[in-house]
């Protein structure tokens, strides 16, 4: 399974720096191109992984093993979070996000349900948004997520709460004067 594999280190026979960056880069390409759109649309995400793995290469004998990808995932964030061509992330992200309601709208009852998460979702703070999809959308564990914040477990666990509580507030907002079924926020990942 993608979500499990590590990159061979050492005592592997993948000693040279190369073929341990190739494997990384083969291993983690999408998943950080995913966070990258996630958090800066596609027209940006390239450039985000592109230095993000600039970065890895620069720093290869810093990344733990146990921990590659949330490593790499919070060198992508701190490229964003400090300033990465944010004009554009933000110009790319809305246009993303219009898009997204557009093809939802599109779409029935299901979609009316997704764009009123997807509209609840964007009114929310840039935080509670990396916050939510960490785990939903990009499928991190909860430790994992915590290593790309920056933050510990519990810090992780009350600031994914008060996401969760904005969220639901938001989509009730998002939802008054509506005659269609409520959308819930759970606290687990649907099965």
């Amino acid at each position: 399974m993608l979500y499990d594999r590590r990159v061979p280190t050492e005592g592997t026979g993948l000693l040279n720096p190369h073929e341990r960056f190739t494997a990384l880069y083969t291993t983690y390409q999408a998943r950080v191109y995913g966070y990258a759109v996630s958090r800066a649309g596609h027209r940006l995400a390239e450039d985000v992984v592109s230095e993000t793995f600039l970065v890895a290469w620069r720093r290869l004998d810093d990344i733990p093993d146990h921990a590659q990808l949330p490593w790499l995932l919070r060198v992508a964030r701190n490229l964003l979070r400090d300033g990465f061509r944010q004009a554009a992330r933000r110009e790319s992200l809305e246009a993303e996000l219009r898009t997204w309601l557009e093809e939802a709208a599109d779409a029935g009852e299901h979609a009316t349900e997704r764009v009123t998460v997807l509209r609840a979702l964007a009114a929310l703070s840039e935080a509670d948004k990396e916050i939510l999809t960490l785990t939903t959308w990009h499928g991190l564990s909860t430790a994992e997520a915590a290593e790309v914040l920056g933050c510990t477990r519990a810090a992780f666990f009350v600031r994914l709460h008060r996401a969760r509580r904005r969220l639901q507030a938001a989509i009730d907002t998002t939802e008054t004067g509506t005659s269609r079924k409520s959308v819930t926020v759970s606290g687990r990942k649907p099965r």
